[in-house]
């Protein structure tokens, strides 16, 4: 990597799968500077985002070169770099950011600006962290499938622009993936952070539910919803997932998280971290109509854990899984959303889910979702059964017990599965082709965690992702697992973007 700079000071910052660690070291040499670097990657986006036809992007930030020069003097003072300091950050569009506006990927709010930083951001810039921009959204949330809202249109995957990129963090994900920033934001409230991840050769961490605050954030199930990570690499996520972990006074499920952070995440990233640790494998999700070259990356990701001194248990047998993972979804969208626009956006004319329908046209899937949540709430066919949170919901705690008395039996550090048992999608055939997702059927249900990394690739330069689900508040664990597999496998590579990847759509 050429890290010379010109009087300029841009031209030969190379930003294709910069770290952080990287940047702070250059920083510290003075080979370049925040403002330097976020104007690299500001020209970058400009070239490629819509040049391509990525589409991953909605908003830049007008504030982030003076944010980055004022962490400048602020480095030339003290001589000293907060744990992001001066680092590129991509959020997802439904984090509120002061002054900016946020939407959820929905014309409905288009010039909804909130007046403070979602939970997340505000830990993330004390921690240096520059907002750079926010990026589209399946709107609302709804999508797992693929990244298409009324306010900004489709993504595509940068990989290979016929394909999606998953849903709902599909714009977060490209825009990481084609090194638009240094780290990202996304959002999950079943696979929304882990299939985008997957599908675009990204780390992803759903964290357990209550280690980090939903506190100003757009919500799709606050039941479910947990926002967190999205980077190149496992050190990266593990950098963002310290600086937001812990208790919000505002968000009261945190409360469960405290004397449960670590004091220092970064101390699991070991090399050897795989060494004596013991992986079961779910052949249930693995082993479900996976597609074949899916199938051949899985079984070569197992031989891969084992080689690096993992004792692997093949087939994990958990007590009447397939009984308890029914009945776990609960339609709560409309309760949220409407709790949502009365405590934020205060509008007359947006105070319903029937505003919302009223007030625009939308994709297809879209209004199909909106129709559904005015037609269904609870949880369905079990609907005498309360739809709690994961520390409450009796139907959650027996689920998740029965997975982690099953891991203490057998003194499992983890549980591996694809995160996808298919590649991505083409985009004409999104919803045919919507197969074989893995992450929404245990960690969204139970609480746990479970961190999606780079698996390898199938034909047409596709992504593919591996699992890890761990027990509550396990995180240091599973960065230890995920970082050793990470190390020992180098799959992630960069996405070539250039106008000739147009003639792949």
């Amino acid at each position: 990597m050429s890290c010379n700079t010109s009087d300029k000071g841009d031209s030969t910052i190379n930003v294709e799968e910069l770290t952080v660690a990287e940047i702070h070291r250059a920083y510290q040499a003075g080979e370049y500077t925040a403002e330097q670097l976020v104007n690299v990657y500001l020209a970058r986006i400009d070239a490629y985002d819509q040049s391509s036809g990525l589409n991953a992007v909605v908003l830049k930030n007008p504030n982030a070169l003076a944010d980055a020069r004022a962490l400048d003097a602020e480095f030339r003072e003290t001589g000293k770099l907060r744990p992001l300091h001066g680092i590129p950050l991509i959020v997802k569009d439904n984090y509120h950011t002061a002054g900016l506006q946020t939407t959820a990927g929905s014309a409905t709010l288009k010039g909804f600006i909130p007046a403070a930083d979602a939970f997340q951001v505000r830990k993330l810039k004390e921690a240096g962290a520059i907002v750079l921009v926010k990026t589209n959204m399946a709107e609302w949330a709804f999508s797992a499938k693929h990244t298409v809202g009324s306010l900004a249109g489709e993504t595509l995957n940068p990989y290979n622009l016929a394909h999606v990129p998953a849903g709902s963090s599909g714009g977060t994900a490209a825009a990481v993936a084609a090194n638009f920033g240094t780290i990202g934001l996304g959002t999950d409230t079943g696979n929304s952070i882990r299939g985008p991840s997957s599908h675009t050769a990204l780390v992803g961490f759903r964290s357990t539910l209550g280690l980090t605050s939903r506190h100003g954030i757009v919500p799709l199930y606050m039941r479910n919803d947990v926002g967190g990570p999205m980077c190149r690499t496992v050190e990266d996520a593990t950098r963002v997932l310290a600086a937001i972990a812990g208790y919000d006074a505002a968000d009261p499920l945190t409360s469960h998280s405290e004397g449960k952070v670590e004091t220092d995440y970064l101390s699991f990233l070991q090399k050897d971290g795989l060494k004596g640790a013991r992986i079961g494998v779910l052949r249930e999700l693995s082993d479900a109509d996976p597609h074949p070259e899916i199938k051949a990356l899985f079984e070569q990701a197992i031989k891969d854990l084992e080689r690096l001194g993992a004792e692997i248990v093949d087939p994990l047998e958990i007590p009447g899984f397939n009984e308890l993972r029914q009945h776990q979804w609960c339609a709560m969208f409309r309760e949220d959303i409407e709790d949502y626009l009365a405590t934020y956006v205060k509008w007359d004319s947006l105070k319903t889910l029937e505003d919302i329908r009223a007030a625009g046209e939308f994709p297809e899937d879209v209004l199909a979702g909106i129709d559904y949540f005015l037609a269904n709430e609870g949880r369905g066919e079990l609907s005498d059964v309360p739809c709690e949170d994961a520390f409450t919901d009796k139907r959650r705690i027996a689920y998740r017990a029965a997975i982690e008395k099953s891991m203490d039996r057998l003194s499992l550090d983890a549980i591996v599965y694809p995160s996808w048992n298919h590649p991505p999608a083409k985009i004409e055939r999104y919803a045919e082709d919507y197969k074989g997702d893995n992450s929404q059927i245990i960690a969204p249900h139970t609480g746990q965690p479970a961190f999606s990394v780079p698996m390898g690739f199938v034909s047409g330069n596709l992504p593919a992702g591996l699992q890890f689900l761990g027990r509550m508040f396990a995180e240091g664990t599973l960065i230890k697992l995920t970082y050793a597999y990470e190390q020992g496998t180098k799959h992630r590579k960069p996405p070539a973007l250039y106008p000739e990847l147009k003639e792949n759509k």
